[in-house]
């Protein structure tokens, strides 16, 4: 698997590493209605990319955690890249990670 270095924007994202901050959850509002949004920062070997987490998802994990982002999606966000899950994007918790 392809470490973060190798994200380049409007590609797919797929890519493990370890959540080493989550910011405080926010409420935003969107076209789809009220929702809440986080930002966890995940490192790797290679560097380090921002994961927007969305509703239930803000709450889910943990610093410390190691993941696995599958069929993420990456994109430039005001001259940062980041992630999101999109439609079937997914995070997965790695074996050994605590809850």
């Amino acid at each position: 698997m392809p470490g973060i270095s190798a994200l380049k924007a409007n590609q797919n994202a797929n890519f493990e590493g370890t959540i080493t901050a989550i910011s405080p959850v926010r409420d935003v509002s969107t076209f789809r209605g009220p929702t809440k949004v986080a930002d966890a920062t995940i490192q790797d070997e290679t560097g380090t990319v921002t994961l927007t987490l969305w509703g239930q998802d803000t709450t889910k994990y943990r610093v410390g955690q190691r993941v696995r982002v599958v069929d993420g999606w990456a994109k430039d966000y005001r001259g940062k890249l980041q992630v999101s899950m999109g439609r079937s994007g997914r995070v997965e918790v790695l074996s050994g990670s605590s809850a």
